[in-house]
């Protein structure tokens, strides 16, 4: 009997433990894309974004998260880019080191269709590898145009695109960086975002 008794109590311990990890995990649920910006507090029951002030800080204040490279590279190269973002298309003058370089090289690379040929707001991605020496692995692959682009169109800003990056390879890697590079997918996305003049209409 009274061992019944036990194993009824062990099983009512087990099913409570069970009920409440379930509910810790419904409340405390992470939304990744992105984090939740609302700071923590002791009465909140919803993922929250840790907070800090100092006596400064009428706060509270968000820290800013800096998210490590995936597995795949992705980068995002302007036609004409921000007065700011300058140096970051300025190609290095030595052997590439780190992605930092990496990018800097590949954005320096690009030139885009002249204005007659081109469309405003044009976006194309393209994938491709590099091999440990600098060489490409195969030739980018097209895998995503701006929807209800002309052909032609297409054309020309993948001829620019395949252009821009054959007269940069081989690149020039320290044998480190190659040795990370090689094999790994990069995707880079070309925004043309010049502005061209329109023909007036009357």
């Amino acid at each position: 009997m009274l061992g019944r008794i036990a194993v009824v109590l062990i099983v009512s311990v087990a099913g409570l433990a069970v009920t409440a990890s379930a509910d810790a995990r419904r409340w405390h649920r992470i939304n990744a894309i992105p984090f939740s910006h609302e700071p923590c507090s002791v009465l909140s029951h919803h993922p929250c974004t840790p907070s800090f002030c100092s006596v400064f800080n009428r706060g509270p204040c968000i820290p800013e998260i800096y998210y490590p490279y995936g597995e795949n590279l992705q980068l995002t190269v302007e036609s004409k880019p921000a007065e700011e973002d300058a140096s970051k298309y300025q190609k290095p003058d030595h052997d590439l080191d780190n992605i930092g370089d990496l990018f800097a090289a590949l954005r320096s690379c690009w030139t885009p269709p002249p204005a007659g040929d081109a469309k405003e707001g044009m976006q194309m991605t393209v994938r491709f590898s590099f091999k440990r020496s600098g060489d490409l692995i195969g030739p980018p692959r097209l895998t995503f145009a701006t929807q209800g682009t002309p052909a032609d169109v297409r054309s020309t800003y993948l001829k620019a695109i395949n252009d821009s990056i054959d007269a940069c390879v081989p690149l020039k890697f320290t044998g480190n960086l190659g040795g990370a590079l090689a094999g790994r997918p990069i995707a880079i996305r070309y925004v043309d975002n010049r502005e061209f003049d329109k023909k007036a209409t009357p």
